[in-house]
């Protein structure tokens, strides 16, 4: 477990203001509960996050704690024990309550159970990023069927989106891939530069470098429609894959417990710094777009993507560890 300091905000000087944010925290600090080693989507999605609150708030004192481990679990367990006032919240993703119960057969927390969801944040746009021999998803697929089990795909680890959009590409073309999981992106996208593997499903964030230097051709996208900064690109509906759509999103939640009131101000204060023309141009920046429309949203967005990922790691035969 990491800490560091996000943000010391507000002054004696303006007491109103802090009497507003300190109304829930009695003075301590609100600790924003980050699943990974830092990385630029959540570090992002943090800093909106608690500049939003600061603003709402009218200050306070927000600190980053990084719980990495265990398909992020590690994290989701530490919140939801934690008191439930509103100074401990989960800045979670898809993984943390649409995968994680289904790969672990005791993931240490219930994902509906314990905890009050507030809202999703954001959403990461993903690349099918490939070595740049394979000119088109075309090509691609018809020599993976020329040569089963011979291509490869890489992932950040078993059950990770990256894994299971690869096993749906090659359950919906009937072909046959070898998957290379690695415990981080930038080693699984170093050995598709090197030749060793074939493609990837990556954010956009951490291929982007990669495929603007021409080691990786970024040959379609899973995004709903196009990229406004790459128009060219096509998405995989657009190549006949229907229904091919994965935006893995970034969410807040809380502890079971806590006050309904408090959830209201914090999903309020969510949604309105995320709302800001800066937030989004912050967002743009690193691969993401804002998706912050509330709790109701979020537990939609919860039922819909768990269906299908349970569905997804059925059929690449994932058992819970």
């Amino acid at each position: 477990m990491t800490l560091s300091r996000r943000a010391l905000l507000g002054s004696t000087l303006a007491l109103p203001g802090l009497a507003r944010a300190q109304g829930f925290t009695e003075g301590r600090p609100v600790s924003i509960v980050l699943p990974y080693t830092p990385s630029a989507g959540q570090e992002v999605n943090s800093r909106i996050l608690t500049d939003g609150f600061a603003e709402y708030f009218r200050g306070g004192t927000y600190v980053n704690e990084h719980r990495p481990g265990a398909g992020t679990t590690v994290a989701a367990r530490h919140v939801a024990r934690a008191r439930a006032d509103g100074t401990t919240l989960l800045l979670a993703t898809n993984v943390t309550f649409t995968v994680a119960q289904f790969a672990y057969r005791n993931p240490g927390f219930d994902p509906d159970a314990d905890f009050a969801h507030i809202s999703l944040l954001s959403e990461a746009l993903y690349f099918l990023a490939a070595n740049p021999k394979w000119q088109s998803v075309e090509e691609l697929v018809a020599a993976a069927k020329r040569r089963p089990g011979e291509l490869v795909f890489t992932s950040w680890g078993v059950g990770s989106v990256a894994h299971l959009l690869g096993v749906d590409f090659c359950r919906r073309n009937g072909i046959e891939m070898l998957h290379l999981p690695f415990n981080g992106t930038p080693p699984a996208l170093i050995e598709i530069i090197a030749g060793r593997a074939d493609m990837i499903f990556s954010t956009m964030a951490a291929a982007l470098p990669s495929v603007q230097s021409n080691r990786l051709r970024a040959l379609a996208t899973p995004s709903p429609q196009r990229i406004a900064s790459y128009p060219d690109l096509p998405t995989m509906q657009e190549l006949g894959y229907r229904d091919f759509v994965m935006l893995p999103w970034y969410s807040l939640s809380a502890p079971t417990g806590t006050p309904p009131a408090l959830l209201a101000q914090l999903e309020e204060a969510a949604m309105r710094g995320f709302a800001t023309p800066a937030a989004a141009a912050k967002l743009t920046e690193n691969g993401l777009v804002p998706a912050a429309r509330g709790r109701s949203d979020m537990l939609a967005r919860i039922v819909e993507d768990r269906r299908r990922n349970q569905e997804l790691m059925r059929v690449a035969g994932i058992q819970p560890e």
